[in-house]
């Protein structure tokens, strides 16, 4: 079949449909606010991100943040936005004061696109600019202006308030974690020592820098003292744990670099060499930084990043003409790095310690660990634990972020998700039986279990988390006793051995309905008792109802609704007031008479639910 290809297939689309048409391009995935990099923490980010701009600059000293009812508001109170170009500002693509190096030097936003994003993807967005007694006002909804207010008197500080509602036709049903938009706003403050921000009635503040990022984040104290570093244009700090992996917290100016860059790999390099030099040992790389929770912020000037959501730094100098990012961290970290460990002999000996006990340990598995991925490989290709999918996790390719590994157990359970999922993007891992209990057992344990060595080889994560294949590990286990278990099971592993897949964000839990309610019109799945009451209220007298106890018992027909476009999946996040010791300790480690107690509880409130005879 030919199709005709004329001047009248030649289109020439509006910056706002552009945006609406293509919204990967401008805040990488949509989402549903389930996820910390979902669109609608990148449309904040967007207009946060303007506002510190103004504080960076040196005008004004707080910023009013507040969500209500997923209308977001941001006041800031720096000079306000030029009044006569306000329009421009919001609604013309590649307009914008960032291009004037002389006004914004070391700004986040570069390019002129961000809040135009904000504009377009939301069904309201109102800005307002306060300048010297007066106050200019704008009302769009998706992009298009639909009230132009005239400059009018004003008693108000000078600022800009910018109030936007995100899509829901795009979004769907989203929601904002508030904890996601803390960790923001709190790294704005320790990025910028003094800024105050209000948030839903909290004061988020920082005197210290990232000194408190650190301290904040750490679920316990570290091996030895923060080393706290910094000098122009650079702040650094960092510790040891006794985590497995690395943990890193880079930034440039201001902006938080989930995904790294030329910064963080040039800090990581540089520890390596400046450890090197003082002890006069060539240790191997990994046991120098393993276990390492680091943080680290550089300025520098008209910044190039990987995408627009600006998350990886792909700069190689620090500004044009000047010294390279990785010569400029390389000796910045030899200097003061080296000045430290020579003042602070305790913590010198602490860390060389660390470092000889990671040797050690690397040694000892070294072996285990090349017979285990031989035997990886070889069973790899016999087994049908995993079946994969074709589009695997990439983090430079934004349309690729969505792939999932679902983690389930048994034949039935598997086989029904395997013929509901989408083979694109979807894989399944089935486990047999409960897997073993790694609490307070050592890596070792990773390549000797097959079970845990094969998950391992799936994930490719064996040299750690940046080869991830998939971007959401999700465990998918009934909503019974022995689920539970498994699914307790799987978390102390990830945690144990790979915490930062859920510091990153990438583990989850599916939710799957517990009650099928339907009559011959409509079919209702509820995920709680409520949801069932009111199902059962609105389809009328004696509707059928189901309660399904396992995964299995639902058809792979039925499925499809649970792992597609509506799938409910929980996020498994980590905040600093969870001990991730004593979380473990109790939930896996040896029974106590406070932990029989908390499962014989738990046991009854199950009972209850399974033998709770449905209303007819």
């Amino acid at each position: 079949m030919s199709v005709s290809y004329t001047e009248e297939h030649i289109r020439t689309l509006e910056w706002r449909e552009h945006i609406r048409l293509r919204p990967g391009m401008y805040i990488g995935k949509l989402g549903d606010g389930s996820s910390q990099d979902d669109g609608i923490y990148v449309l904040l980010k967007e207009v946060m991100d303007n506002a510190v701009d103004e504080y960076m600059m040196g005008f004004g000293k707080k910023i009013d943040v507040s969500i209500n009812e997923r209308v977001v508001r941001v006041r800031d109170y720096g000079r306000g936005i030029p009044q006569g170009k306000l329009i421009d500002a919001v609604s013309k693509m590649n307009t914008g004061a960032k291009y004037d190096s002389k006004v914004f030097k070391k700004s986040v936003g570069l390019n002129g696109i961000g809040v135009k994003a904000v504009n377009a993807l939301s069904s309201s967005f109102i800005i307002r600019s306060v300048r010297e007694g007066k106050v200019k006002s704008l009302e769009f909804s998706n992009g298009n202006l639909v009230k132009d207010e005239p400059l009018k008197p004003c008693t108000e500080e000078d600022g800009t308030e910018v109030i936007f509602h995100p899509d829901p036709e795009l979004f769907g049903n989203y929601h904002f974690i508030s904890e996601y938009v803390d960790t923001m706003l709190k790294n704005y403050v320790y990025l910028n020592a003094g800024l105050v921000i209000n948030f839903n009635g909290n004061r988020f503040f920082s005197k210290n820098g990232l000194l408190d990022l650190l301290s904040e984040n750490m679920n316990k104290e570290g091996l030895y003292p923060i080393i706290h570093l910094s000098g122009d244009d650079i702040e650094v700090a960092f510790t040891h744990g006794l985590q497995y992996g690395e943990e890193y917290y880079s930034f440039v100016n201001g902006q938080h670099t989930t995904q790294g860059g030329t910064h963080l790999a040039a800090f990581r390099e540089a520890i390596v060499k400046t450890v090197r030099e003082f002890f006069k040992k060539d240790y191997d790389p990994s046991d120098i930084r393993s276990s390492i929770i680091a943080a680290i912020s550089v300025k520098i000037e008209e910044p190039v990043f990987e995408s627009q959501t600006k998350t990886k730094l792909g700069s190689k100098d620090m500004a044009p003409g000047g010294p390279s990012v990785r010569n400029f961290i390389m000796e910045f970290i030899k200097k003061h790095l080296d000045d430290y460990l020579h003042k602070n002999s305790e913590t010198a000996r602490i860390l060389l310690k660390k470092i000889q006990d990671a040797e050690k340990e690397r040694k000892a598995i070294s072996s285990i660990q090349k017979l285990a991925r031989d035997r990886a490989k070889k069973v790899s290709l016999h087994n049908k634990k995993l079946r994969d999918c074709r589009v695997h996790y990439n983090s430079n390719e934004p349309n690729k972020l969505e792939s999932t590994l679902f983690i389930t157990e048994g034949d039935s359970a598997s086989g029904s998700i395997t013929k509901s999922r989408n083979v694109e993007t979807q894989a399944v891992f089935s486990l047999r039986g409960k897997p073993l209990n790694t609490y307070g057992l050592t890596k070792k344990i990773v390549y000797e279990n097959e079970e845990f060595n094969l998950l391992q080889a799936a994930l490719n994560i064996e040299d750690g988390i940046e080869n991830l294949r998939y971007n959401n590990i999700v465990i998918a286990t009934d909503a019974d006793v022995d689920g539970m278990h498994i699914r307790l099971l799987m978390l102390t592993f990830f945690l144990q051995f790979f915490p930062d897949l859920v510091r990153k964000g990438h583990v989850y839990i599916l939710q799957t309905p517990l009650f099928r309610v339907r009559n011959k019109k409509e079919t209702r799945y509820c995920y709680t008792e409520e949801e069932r009451r009111k199902a059962v209220e609105a389809l009328g007298p004696n509707p059928e109802i189901t309660r399904f106890k396992g995964l299995g018992e639902i058809s792979p027909d039925e499925f499809k609704h649970f792992i597609g476009k509506d799938m409910r999946l929980e996020p498994v996040r980590m905040r600093r007031e969870d001990s991730l010791n004593g979380f473990l300790e109790f939930y896996m480690g040896k029974n106590t008479p406070e932990r029989q107690d908390f499962i014989i509880e738990n046991l009854k409130i199950e009972e209850d639910i399974v033998d709770e005879e449905p209303e007819e």
